[in-house]
């Protein structure tokens, strides 16, 4: 039953779409992005039981559908999953501050890190001086009898 109401809903959704690049004439609104949202996985993805999908494909407007919408909005995912380029015009591994930007992101990391562990208590330092009120170094004989 559920199938059948889902191949149902396709071929409405194919004859509603009919000759027209998007459902309310040459600009997507709401209900195309809706739509393609449920359509591209199905189209697209590996599924143990391909019914529906075959079905999906056999509406070629359908698919032209998706397939225009990908190549419009998604240009990069042809094949090989490349980022979009910046607004600078750089790709990701032209821009020259990118090395900067990672040991700052470390250095932010660690800093951020050894402070927590300063202000939790987990970390201390203790300041060792020499006289009475200082603490003596323990000894070798000493340190192997507190083992």
């Amino acid at each position: 039953q559920l199938y059948r109401d889902a191949r149902e809903c396709l071929t409405l959704l194919s004859q509603r779409l009919g000759s027209q690049k998007f459902f309310f004439g040459d600009s997507p609104a709401s209900l195309d992005a809706f739509v393609f949202s449920r359509l591209a996985p199905l189209l697209k993805a590996k599924l143990p039981n391909g019914k529906l999908q075959q079905h999906l494909k056999s509406l070629q407007n359908l698919c032209n559908y998706c397939t225009s919408i990908l190549s419009l909005y998604f240009p990069w995912d042809g094949g090989e999953m490349r980022p979009p380029a910046s607004p600078h015009g750089l790709g990701a591994e032209e821009d020259p501050h990118k090395r900067r930007n990672q040991l700052l992101s470390v250095l932010v990391g660690l800093v951020a890190m050894l402070g927590y562990a300063f202000l939790s208590g987990i970390v201390s330092i203790q300041r060792g001086g020499a006289g009475p009120a200082g603490r003596q170094p323990i000894a070798l004989a000493e340190e192997e009898e507190e083992e």
